[in-house]
């Protein structure tokens, strides 16, 4: 997955867990936090592999 896709994964687990905090749905705003730590999570594994793609060359 690219940076692209990794970031807009975390601004969507970030509107989802507003609106659970908005509509006071704990389940929503977990849900929310754990979209935001996968798209992190992969943001930093797509980073590392530029980094290695760079190095190689």
């Amino acid at each position: 997955m690219g940076k692209g896709k990794a970031k807009a994964k975390q601004v969507k687990g970030k509107l989802k867990e507003t609106a659970g905090g908005a509509l006071g749905d704990d389940r929503m705003q977990a849900e929310g936090r754990g979209e935001q730590m996968t798209g992190k999570a992969q943001e930093t594994a797509a980073k590392a592999a530029e980094r290695l793609k760079k190095s190689g060359q």
